[in-house]
């Protein structure tokens, strides 16, 4: 094998392992976090737990990915660590797809339909629309597809680019006196493993010795051990992934680790036990790329099989080895767990991750501020108390989300997750400042408790107005947050102006009062530092609400487009402002 077959063959292994990256990514961007949303949920039974696994890691062709994930859902608290057993399992199943794949290279015939099933025959086909589609349609489903085409595509060429490279070595002694040393199971086991571990994948490993089958020169001998160690190098993507998580996570990267080790012990015991006492002819023969794929799938299925009974077991012995810290605290809040690292690497779960936590940090700004005006009708320091830990529980959120959102911008995501992802950065800065305004309404109110200061009779029932009309905003523009209802969104701005129109007016209504001697001008100050704070409260549903709406419409100028709702001659904008104006009428 000369230099140039060596770099045509490390150049054949950089293409396939492209391809199968481009491949993955394509699929995970087309099930758009789907995928990875059934993978949290559908884990109540074991069985069904396996299939899940196998299934969602034959479509984006990763168990690795799939086990990665499982260890993110573990960490945020998605999925606990019995349930993450089943999917261990069935990802180990599922990622023998990639093998039966590659098989089909192997296909050789003179009948054309029989050709045509070769990868090596329909793959250029692949390239040619993968690449028609990419350079001329906009549509991201579309262009998802392309994605996958090229990315099998290129993933063949690359497989045989390798096949092509190495053939020579089926004719070179060297290498031929070397190939009996693999057959030995244990060191054959060790170099699977360290090509695994290397390669991180599993379905690479396998597909480089269906590539070296197709020379005729390793036999089945060679491979199995090989295929049994790259078992245990699988894990290795997984473990790296679990450090600096918390226990169950760690638990569960283990979980995987000692499923493969102990199957593969079993394998190991029980195969070559059986070819000791009954000689197997197998291991005489040459390897093929759909015996490959036959002795990959069949020992995975075998493994599975013996220890699904045994997942409690797997669970115990990985807490055995990660034991429980007494001493160590939850975080703060559960949620923003779900804002884990790992997610990133499928962004358009990772946007829906971070959405959700969006929602939750919406809901909490929402009690802190009606809270806080129910601390007019009745102070108390506990309901205060409250008011400042839920302001500090979003600003929690607003710095960690803020984090996370930028990291994901940076990421190739689709267009409806482009828009999500604008939105949530544009919304929870307004959501945070909620939060703060809520603190300093109770702030107020606790100055007046202190002080022994009450409002009148009449500024009380103003204030009730204006509070009812704040409590009724909020209420729309989280919901239309959390729903994403761009018909609720409209209806926000119209209720914006009203609240305006009511600040005016007590404030002059105040003034009047405080001519007359029926008001003091220290509870004057108190009175605008709380209408003050409201009102910023409806300019920042306003922002979130008209956020909603421009995303949606691809416009980003906030002044020119409230401008646009307020012309004179919107008359449906007019008739909601007229409707709430009756709604909220001052006493």
């Amino acid at each position: 094998m000369s230099f140039f077959d060596l770099l045509t063959m490390i150049g054949g292994l950089s293409l396939f392992l492209y391809g199968m990256s481009m491949m993955g990514d394509g699929l995970a961007k087309a099930s758009g976090g789907r995928l990875e949303a059934i993978l949290g949920k559908l884990t109540s039974n074991p069985v069904k737990a396996v299939l899940v696994g196998a299934g969602v890691t034959a479509m984006i062709q990763s168990s690795s990915a799939t086990t990665v994930m499982v260890v993110g859902f573990v960490n945020s608290g998605i999925m606990k660590l019995q349930q993450a057993v089943g999917i261990i399992m069935g990802a180990n199943i599922g990622t023998t797809i990639t093998a039966w794949i590659l098989s089909l290279a192997g296909i050789d015939s003179e009948l054309f339909l029989v050709q045509m099933l070769n990868p090596t025959s329909f793959s250029p086909i692949l390239a040619i629309a993968g690449a028609m589609i990419l350079m001329f349609s906009h549509k991201d489903r579309q262009r998802n597809v392309a994605t996958i085409m090229l990315g099998f595509a290129i993933l063949m060429f690359g497989m045989n680019t390798m096949s092509d490279a190495v053939k020579p070595l089926a004719e070179t002694p060297e290498f031929l006196s070397v190939l009996p040393t693999f057959s030995n199971p244990f060191l054959g086991m060790l170099v699977g493993l360290v090509m695994c571990a290397v390669l991180q994948s599993s379905s690479v490993s396998v597909g480089i010795l269906q590539s070296l089958s197709l020379t005729g020169a390793i036999g089945f001998d060679t491979v199995i051990p090989m295929i049994l160690g790259q078992n245990i190098g699988a894990c290795v993507p997984t473990i790296l992934s679990s450090i600096g998580a918390r226990k169950d996570a760690k638990r569960a990267a283990l979980v995987h680790l000692y499923f493969n080790i102990i199957g593969t012990a079993i394998i190991m015991i029980g195969f070559y036990g059986l070819h000791a006492l009954w000689p197997l002819a197998i291991m005489e023969q040459a390897a093929s790329p759909l015996g490959i794929a036959v002795i990959h799938t069949l020992f995975k299925v075998v493994i599975t099989v013996c220890l699904l009974p045994c997942s409690k077991g797997l669970v115990k012995l990985a807490s055995l080895t990660v034991r429980d810290d007494p001493e160590e605290t939850a975080p703060e809040d559960r949620v923003l767990g779900y804002l884990d690292a790992r997610f990133l690497e499928t962004p358009s779960y990772a946007v829906e991750q971070s959405r959700s936590v969006a929602v939750v940090m919406a809901g909490l700004a929402e009690e802190a501020m009606n809270v806080a005006m129910s601390l007019l009708d009745s102070y108390t320091e506990e309901a205060a108390q409250r008011v400042k830990q839920l302001e500090e529980k979003v600003d929690i959120f607003e710095d960690q989300l803020g984090t996370y959102l930028v990291k994901l911008s940076s990421r190739t995501l689709s267009g409806k997750d482009s828009h999500t992802l604008s939105t949530l950065l544009h919304c929870i800065s307004d959501i945070e400042r909620i939060s703060d305004h809520a603190l300093n309404v109770m702030e107020s109110v606790r100055e007046m408790q202190e002080k022994g200061l009450e409002f009148s009779d009449k500024a009380t029932k103003e204030l009730q107005v204006f509070r009812r009309a704040i409590h009724d905003i909020l209420n729309i523009t989280m919901l239309s947050f959390r729903e994403d209802d761009l018909q609720l969104a409209k209806q926000v701005e119209p209720l914006e102006e009203v609240i305006d129109g009511l600040n005016l007016e007590i404030r002059q209504r105040h003034v009047k009062r405080l001519r007359k001697g029926k008001c003091t001008i220290e509870l004057g100050f108190v009175l605008t530092d709380i209408t003050t704070d409201l009102e910023r409260v409806s300019d920042h549903c306003s922002n979130i609400a008209v956020c909603l709406l421009q995303v949606n419409e691809d416009e980003f100028d906030t002044h020119a487009y409230i401008g646009g709702l307020k012309t004179g001659d919107n008359v449906d904008f007019r008739g909601k402002v007229m409707a709430y104006g009756e709604r909220y009428q001052l006493p």
